[in-house]
């Protein structure tokens, strides 16, 4: 549940970068951090994990697959949770955590999935790191993130 906050959070803070930057860039200055990001989480990860090359080569389409299908899960709960609950009926509420139920459910299904496929590719030891390094990656960009100014202090309240 704490990553699936953070993850939110993450997104949502790298979304809201300010409005002026990405328009003078024209969105160029957010694609090319948010590669950057991207390039330093595969970094981190690889060396957390200790992948091999011929490891790395299986792993990587394999968790890109797996991180889509979470993503896209991610998106669909988000969408679900209305900003305020005061004009639905009580059984739109009950529906919506439901539905809200349901696609963790789907989460948690995905992650056991691809814990069995992941260790077709790589050792249980490095699985376990993978998540722990998750975690910590996710939890060092919230840090860097709250740092600058104007950003809010997005990893309060956040730890394991």
């Amino acid at each position: 549940m704490k990553y699936l906050l953070r993850s939110a959070l993450l997104l949502w803070l790298l979304a809201a970068l300010p409005a002026s930057e990405a328009a003078a860039q024209g969105g160029l200055r957010r694609q090319e951090r948010l590669s950057q990001l991207e390039n330093a989480r595969i970094a981190y990860l690889t060396e957390q994990v200790a992948l091999t090359p011929e490891q790395a080569q299986k792993f990587w389409p394999l968790y890109n697959e797996f991180t889509a299908k979470r993503r896209e899960l991610n998106r669909r709960l988000r969408q679900l949770r209305p900003v305020n609950t005061d004009g639905l009926s009580d059984q739109q509420i009950r529906d919506g955590l439901a539905q809200s139920f349901a696609l963790r459910q789907q989460e948690i299904t995905l992650e056991k999935e691809y814990f069995e496929r992941f260790q077709r590719v790589i050792s249980v030891r490095q699985v376990g790191r993978l998540a722990l390094a998750e975690r910590q990656f996710t939890k060092e960009v919230l840090k860097r993130v709250a740092g600058r100014p104007g950003m809010p202090a997005a990893a309060d309240g956040l730890d394991d």
